[in-house]
């Protein structure tokens, strides 16, 4: 009798975690609203509309998981929740492992650094408002900006957006919308003597003709750049001795694409297959003992936490965020 209430407990808790097929509608209904989504004909609307059901089912196995304390972060309905996450990984994860780059110097933990139980260089005023990248694959362009923004905070005191657009389009060694690398694109702002700013080059999310004014850019005064030695001691004390850090992540797993909260631990993330570049702006603890990362992501910031991830510290390089970092060096910093 015992085994039979136990068994029927457990299925009416299965049954509980899926959602009916009229929650899923509402919650389809109320997707397409809040992202203003239009679709080309009726076949590809029906065709989204079956992707988001199949979305909507892991969402709600997977939060049931986090109820029941067995993981760490909750997934949620974002703008790609109509989305398979080879089509997200294709159009936005454009961080080209590929591409050749200059040798370069390259960063360690001093002995007897500073150590600072936790970071946020957002509180500081390092770091600018989330944006969006859209749907192309310019990652590599937003991390970029982000660090260089960062630093030309920590030397003048000022708060700049940069044009990533200025990088899609002019960044050669680069490839725009079809991918690059953040230690590239502070190689063109070196060369270049700086960037425009966002203002005067703002995001198209598209390939273009190289529009770079000398009259309106920020003079960053960068000598190059150095990259982070690929542990995460060593990422932890540049984060915490330097500033907001570039790097490279793993985000090819479907609870990366509908992150919603929480501190992400994804078991089948790769620590060497890399492909999207983000931000490291700090790290912390959350109660008694999880360690994470604090990231700035580059999808909005309806996305994950208001356009951040928190994403877990000190987990064997948890997707390979240690693995490829790096920041540019300012002139008199």
């Amino acid at each position: 009798m015992k085994t039979f209430i136990i068994l029927a407990a457990c299925v009416v808790a299965a049954l509980a975690a899926v959602p009916s097929e009229q929650e899923i509608q509402a919650h389809w209904e109320e997707f397409k609203t809040t992202h203003a989504k239009t679709y080309a004909s009726p076949v590809e609307e029906a065709y989204r509309a079956k992707v988001f059901k199949e979305n909507s089912l892991r969402i709600a196995k997977h939060n049931e998981r986090f109820d029941s304390g067995e993981v760490t972060f909750k997934v949620g309905y974002n703008q790609y929740a109509d989305m398979h996450t080879h089509e997200v990984t294709e159009k936005m994860n454009g961080y080209r492992r590929g591409l050749k780059k200059p040798s370069n110097t390259v960063f360690k933990a001093p002995l007897n650094w500073p150590w600072s139980k936790k970071v946020d260089w957002r509180s500081k005023g390092f770091v600018t408002p989330v944006k969006d990248q859209g749907e192309c694959g310019s990652c590599w362009a937003f991390s970029t900006t982000g660090a260089l923004e960062g630093q030309h905070f920590k030397k003048t005191g000022k708060l700049v957006s940069l044009s990533e657009q200025n990088l899609v389009d002019c960044s050669t060694a680069n490839h725009g919308c079809d991918g690059g690398l953040m230690d590239l694109a502070f190689e063109y702002v070196r060369v270049n003597g700086g960037l425009d700013t966002e203002e005067s080059y703002p995001y198209t999310a598209t390939n273009g003709t190289c529009l770079f004014r000398p009259e309106d850019k920020v003079d960053l005064h960068t000598s190059g750049y150095v990259d982070v030695h690929s542990t995460e001691k060593d990422l932890e004390a540049a984060v915490s001795m330097i500033g907001p850090i570039s790097v490279g992540i793993d985000a090819s797993n479907w609870s990366f694409q509908l992150y919603k909260s929480g501190i992400y631990y994804e078991p089948f993330c790769s620590s060497e297959a890399i492909d999207h570049g983000v931000l490291a702006v700090g790290y912390g603890t959350e109660f008694p003992n999880k360690q994470y990362w604090i990231v700035k992501n580059s999808w909005g910031p309806k996305w994950g936490e208001d356009g951040y991830i928190r994403m877990a510290r000190n987990k064997k390089n948890h997707c390979g965020i240690a693995t490829k970092a790096s920041y540019p060096t300012i002139l008199g910093l």
